[in-house]
């Protein structure tokens, strides 16, 4: 195995539970903005926003979609499922505001994501958090769940001009962190944004297989793949 010294790590659903989190928040935004009175059964609601959401946020790592649009249209496609409400981009972002609030004041990780960046820090990775996640929201997000100081860098797509997994944004990555290519690895939960991203790029890998992906999905298989965070300190 390489003697990596830097590691790029993926932030949502890697090390914070953002899937969880974010479903405990839009029980809440249910609540708040009263959604009952057009949603008699509140998983008609819920499902339309995560088909809206996962759609949304796979075309923005594109590129294909802005940051606004994203904002507005991730609840005004579930909202449209309702009758007799009035859906303007006012509520919708005054919906999301409230969401975003809710969601980025959670602490929860993913089991054994202190435990992983205790013994990476005491190994003596330098540590960088790379992420396509809001910018206000992320720091929000590090601060609620005590990950912050575990990191070198904080390398955001928004800061960077570009999202993971486009070239640019590696090109960032590798500037603000000054770290090597042949020393680096990147460890994350997407298999496109993540795994594909970095490897296209021609840095190594490691695939937290949370989602239970078929591997023959990669063109070029991953360096590593783990099945949880607790087998990542097996290897590093």
């Amino acid at each position: 195995m390489k003697n990596y010294t830097d590691l790029f790590i993926d932030f949502d659903d890697t090390l914070y539970d953002t899937h969880g989190n974010a479903v405990i928040a839009l029980s809440e935004t249910f609540e708040v903005f009263h959604l009952e009175r057009y949603f008699p059964d509140p998983q008609v609601f819920y499902d339309a926003y995560w088909q809206a959401n996962i759609d949304l946020w796979t075309r923005y790592s594109k590129g294909e979609i802005t940051r606004d649009y994203l904002i507005v249209e991730r609840f005004r496609r579930p909202l449209s499922a309702a009758s007799d409400l009035d859906i303007t981009e006012r509520y919708c972002l005054e919906m999301s505001d409230r969401f975003l609030d809710f969601c980025s004041s959670k602490p929860g990780v993913i089991e054994g994501a202190h435990q992983l960046m205790a013994h990476l820090k005491a190994k003596g990775y330098r540590m960088h958090m790379t992420s396509n996640g809001f910018h206000e929201v992320q720091y929000k997000k590090l601060e609620a769940c005590r990950l912050r100081d575990y990191f070198s860098t904080i390398i955001l797509s928004e800061d960077a001009g570009s999202n993971k997994p486009s070239p640019q944004f590696f090109d960032y990555a590798f500037k603000q962190s000054g770290a090597r290519r042949e020393t680096t690895l990147m460890i994350g939960d997407n298999p496109q944004t993540d795994i594909m991203g970095a490897l296209s790029y021609g840095i190594d890998a490691m695939l937290f297989n949370r989602w239970d992906v078929d591997p023959d999905i990669f063109p070029q298989p991953p360096t590593f793949i783990v099945n949880n965070l607790i087998d990542i300190t097996t290897i590093l």
